[in-house]
């Protein structure tokens, strides 16, 4: 066979790849989140009344900063792994930065799976219309993916630098 018509092996993706891949998935997953938080804190309704968005949530007031705060904080730790696995921050300890990883992708596991109970398993929040309700976990569903895209993020990581 010439090597015009030998079949290619099949490469497998490095893991500098995988790890990009998983770590700009974990930052797109945070963005519904955090549209519906923005909207919210814009006064439109998103399933809250306005009495409700006003005297519990602050909007308009207070409140607003708080939820564009939490936003801008969600998608900056959101971002932090893109920058880790692509080189464009050095972390001095890449042993610490596994460690660290893989704690975080077990605690934001187990948040958003105990949101997820708290969301269909118990009654919703009563000052929230049905449809509202049904947008919201639409908004935190990709949120579920965090966790284990951030240990694959991290897995991927660890064995880039194990050498």
């Amino acid at each position: 066979m010439t090597t015009a018509t030998a079949p290619r092996p099949h490469r497998l993706h490095s893991p500098a790849r995988t790890a990009r891949r998983a770590a700009h998935l974990l930052a797109l997953c945070t963005v519904p989140m955090g549209l519906w938080r923005l909207v919210m804190a814009t006064g439109l309704p998103v399933g809250y009344s306005d009495e409700v968005l006003r005297e519990v949530y602050g909007i308009p007031g207070w409140g607003i900063a708080y939820v564009v705060g939490l936003t801008v904080l969600q998608e900056a730790a959101a971002l932090l792994p893109i920058l880790v696995v692509t080189g464009r921050l050095r972390v001095p300890r890449p042993r610490t930065a596994v460690v660290i990883g893989w704690a975080l992708s077990a605690l934001v596991t187990l948040f958003c799976l105990s949101q997820l109970v708290l969301g269909f398993l118990v009654e919703p929040d009563p000052n929230m219309s049905p449809t509202g309700h049904t947008v919201l976990n639409l908004c935190m569903a990709p949120l579920l993916a965090t966790g284990p895209l951030l240990a694959y993020a991290t897995r991927a990581y660890a064995r880039q630098h194990r050498a």
